[in-house]
Formats: structure tokens, C-alpha cells, sequence
């Protein structure tokens, strides 16, 4: 019996300084633990870095995407255009505000959806008021998603938002730190929502943020993270006043620690580095896996000026999902953890519908994901892309 590999390679894994506790406790000695000065300080910091004007903290990016629907006044009777091939909670930010997301396939080149996919599902399904010709219900919205932290081709979409009359919003749940056109994604005015989930390039342990061109659209946001409050407990202490809040509107508990904003606070501080080291290690797999038959690898569009590699997919040519899962199941064999490519959300019981989507489901279908992160060794990475060119190989032979 072959004995097991004395590697053991996580996905993905949160880097710290070490420094976060001395912030947390100052956190917790102030007395300000929820939705305080550290929460204002890290918006403030994260605002600045994306060149966004305002930055709004939630518990996560699906609070953010929720919250980011209301403010543009999306809801019941609404539909919203979005990709498939997204994590689940891409929809369920559209569907929390009662919403339904219309999916629309990608350009496989790029693990976005695809703006020309896009004007012909807009043609086909809808009238010159963007009715649904089927389901009679208003399409509201397109939310563009950077996928893997991928900018979409975001001018391509504002042309399809402004001639429809559509309102265009951003998941930027992976994307903080990558660049559009030289351009940071957050920077276009359009309202983004953030993560700050482990698997991310900082993290919080949980988080979101919203991020806008708009002080309207901000303080909307502000108003129904906080259950509806005309004015947040910090603010009313800032003020030194003795005004009290009042509820025009039913809102939310959407506030952010002051504990994760400390967490936040120190990420920011070397987000740079981590993703320096990103960038250093998917040059080393775009490299080595260039040059493997049967194997793709992703290469971003010109207007992509940098990919901040939140995640790392590889794709087999050809072959089957049979063939991917044993490319996986050999690299567990040998201590590293993979994950399958992103599962297309309209295949899921809860928002299947019968569609299909050639692109979504192909990519799907042949892909995995290949553990980066800051304290991924010199050594595990050449692990890594051994075991690729062992598993690739033999998983190749076998389809033969």
C-alpha cells in the first residue's frame, strides 16, 4: 500500500499579523464592539484604497447584495439579470428582496457572463419596457459578478444598462485588489458588494461591505443595516447632541463588529503584500501549467489589468466530470485539498428552472480550483504542481 503523503494543503487559509488582538482588545476596552469607530475607520480605509466615495460595513457580502437591491429601489415583481456560474448567494442577494434572477451565460474565456449573452437574452425575452414576455415581471437590473476576482468588462455592461434603462450593480465579492482598465474594482461609481469570508484576499472571519458613488444610495444603506434608524448609536455619540432616532422604514441587523473591523483594519494594512504573493505563486502555475497538454488555464482579457488570483481554477481540454473528479481525488491522495468548479446556480433545486447554459455547465463540468494563499511554501507549491502533472496525465491516458 502507497504511503500517504505527509502534505496537507488547505484550499485556502486566512493570513494574520499577529498584531489583531492588541486592536481587539482596544475594541473591547472601549466599549464599542458593535458598529463603532474601527467599523467607520476600516470603511473609511477600504473606500480610499478602492477609490469608492463611501463604503457601507454589513455582516456579509449577501447582506451587502441584498442591501444593495433595496436602495436601488429592486424588489417584488422585479427580475435582475445575473451569471450562473457564481457562488449561490450571488441570487439569493436578489432574491432576499423578492426579486427573481434571470440567469445568462458566460464567456468561457473569462468565467464572466458575457455581455453579448446578455443584449440576446435582453432581445429574445424582453419588451421595449423590459417586460418579460413569459412571466409579465419587470427586469430591474443586471449584477455583473468578477468572478475568482476577474473584472468583468464592466464599460461593455454600462452601455447595456444605459440603452435599457437598467440599474447596473457589481459583485465584488472576490475582486478587492484587482483592476479594470487601470482602474480598482469599486473605483466606477456603480454600487459594489464585498467579502470578507476566509476564503478571501483580506478577511474578517465574516463581513461584507457596500460600495458606492453615491451619498444618497450610502446613507440608504446606513438607515437599513440598522434596523431602520434615522441616526446609528455612533453617529448620535459623535454628535455630542441629545437627537433621537426615529424608524420611517423597516430595516435590518446588518451591523458589523467592531471586533471584525479590527481584523479588517490590520488586513488592509497588508493587503499589498497578500496579494503580491498571490500574483507570485499564479505566475509559477500559469507557467508550469501552460505547457501541459490537455490542461487550460485562465488568461484574462487586456482591459483585466490586474487579477488579484483570489482563486485559481485549471480546466481539462476535454474529458468528462468523471475524468476531473479522479484529477481531484488523486490530488487528496497526495495531502492537497481542491475544490470542483463553481456548481451552476440554476442546476440547484432551488432555483431550477430548466435552462440551459452551455458555457456555465461545460466549465462546471471540467474544472477545479488549486490551493493559493499567503503561507503557501515555495516547496507545497512545487507539490502542487507535480501532483497536477501527474493527476492531469494519467486522468488523459485513461479518457483515451
Amino acid at each position: 500500500m502507497e504511503a500517504r503523503s505527509s502534505y496537507n494543503i488547505p484550499i485556502a487559509k486566512p493570513y494574520f499579523t499577529g498584531e489583531e488582538p492588541a486592536l481587539i482588545a482596544q475594541a473591547l476596552e472601549s466599549g464599542w464592539v458593535s458598529q463603532g469607530p474601527l467599523v467607520e475607520k476600516f470603511e473609511n480605509t477600504v473606500a480610499k484604497y478602492s477609490g469608492a466615495k463611501y463604503a457601507v460595513a454589513t455582516t456579509s457580502c449577501t447582506t451587502a447584495l441584498h442591501l444593495s437591491m433595496l436602495i436601488h429601489g429592486i424588489g417584488a415583481g422585479d427580475e435582475v439579470i445575473c451569471p450562473s456560474y457564481s457562488f449561490v448567494a450571488s441570487a439569493n442577494g436578489v432574491r432576499h428582496a423578492g426579486a427573481e434572477p434571470q440567469f445568462v451565460d458566460i464567456d468561457a474565456k473569462t468565467l464572466n457572463i458575457c455581455p453579448v449573452a446578455t443584449e440576446e437574452f435582453i432581445a429574445a425575452n424582453y419588451t421595449a419596457d423590459m417586460v418579460n414576455k413569459k412571466t409579465g415581471k419587470k427586469l430591474k437590473g443586471i449584477l455583473i459578478v468578477h468572478q475568482i476576482g476577474i473584472p468583468a468588462d464592466i464599460d461593455a455592461f454600462k452601455k447595456i444598462a444605459e440603452s435599457s434603462g437598467l440599474t447596473l450593480l457589481e459583485d465584488s465579492a472576490c475582486a478587492l485588489g484587482s483592476f479594470y482598465k487601470n482602474q480598482p474594482i469599486g473605483s466606477s461609481g456603480f454600487t459594489n458588494s464585498l467579502s470578507f469570508h476566509p476564503r478571501k484576499v483580506i478577511s474578517c472571519g465574516e463581513g461584507g461591505m457596500i460600495l458606492t458613488g453615491s451619498e444618497k444610495l450610502a446613507e440608504m444603506a446606513k438607515i437599513l443595516r440598522a434596523h431602520g434608524a434615522s441616526i446609528s448609536d455612533y453617529a448620535r455619540h459623535k454628535s455630542g447632541s441629545t437627537a433621537y432616532e426615529s424608524y420611517d422604514v423597516v430595516g435590518y441587523n446588518y451591523r458589523m463588529t467592531d471586533i471584525q473591523a479590527a481584523l479588517g483594519v490590520k488586513q488592509m494594512d497588508i493587503i499589498e503584500k497578500l496579494i503580491a504573493r498571490r500574483l507570485e505563486i499564479g505566475d509559477r502555475y500559469n507557467k508550469a501549467f501552460s505547457q501541459i497538454e490537455g490542461l487550460e488555464i485562465i488568461t484574462p482579457p487586456s482591459y483585466v489589468t490586474r487579477w488579484n488570483y483570489q482563486s485559481y481554477p485549471i480546466r481539462l481540454a476535454k474529458g468528462t466530470t468523471e475524468d476531473r473528479n479522479k484529477v481531484m481525488a488523486y490530488m487528496q491522495e497526495q495531502g492537497i485539498a481542491t475544490r470542483r468548479g463553481i456548481p451552476p446556480i440554476h442546476k440547484e433545486p432551488v432555483y431550477f428552472n430548466g435552462a440551459t447554459l452551455p458555457h456555465t455547465e461545460s466549465v462546471s463540468d471540467r474544472s477545479l480550483f488549486l490551493p493559493i494563499f499567503m503561507s503557501l511554501t515555495d516547496d507545497e507549491v512545487e507539490h502542487i504542481i507535480k501532483s497536477v502533472k501527474a493527476a492531469v496525465g494519467t486522468a488523459m491516458a485513461v479518457s483515451r
